[in-house]
């Protein structure tokens, strides 16, 4: 099932002894003061786009394959009452289809 949240980011965070550091390091101590450091991570540098792509995490290789991609062909009607439905109507289709199996064994 999909979901709205972001991973974490793979860089490990500030502790607590690097953000005093850096707070004492600051020369404008009281403008940095105001800012909360506690979801910093820790980057290797190498300028702005090589942190982006530090913290880009890829998607890796499937486990397990659970389903299998297949083109097929439904009619208009029944494609409109499940995509009605809202987010998921693939799953709910699969759900159906299962459901109709369990219901008609092989004979």
């Amino acid at each position: 099932m999909p979901t709205n949240n972001k991973p974490n980011a793979t860089s490990p965070r500030f502790s607590p002894e690097q953000i005093a550091a850096a707070l004492a390091a600051a020369p404008q101590a009281t403008e940095v003061e105001d800012i909360d450091w506690s979801d910093a991570v820790i980057t290797e540098g190498g300028g702005i786009r090589a942190t982006l792509d530090s913290l880009h995490r890829q998607r890796g290789p499937n486990k397990r394959l659970r389903k299998e991609q297949v083109a097929v062909r439904f009619s208009p009607e029944v494609l409109a009452y499940f995509r009605a439905q809202g987010r998921g109507w693939q799953t709910r289709m699969d759900e159906a289809l299962k459901e109709f199996i369990a219901s008609h064994p092989k004979s």
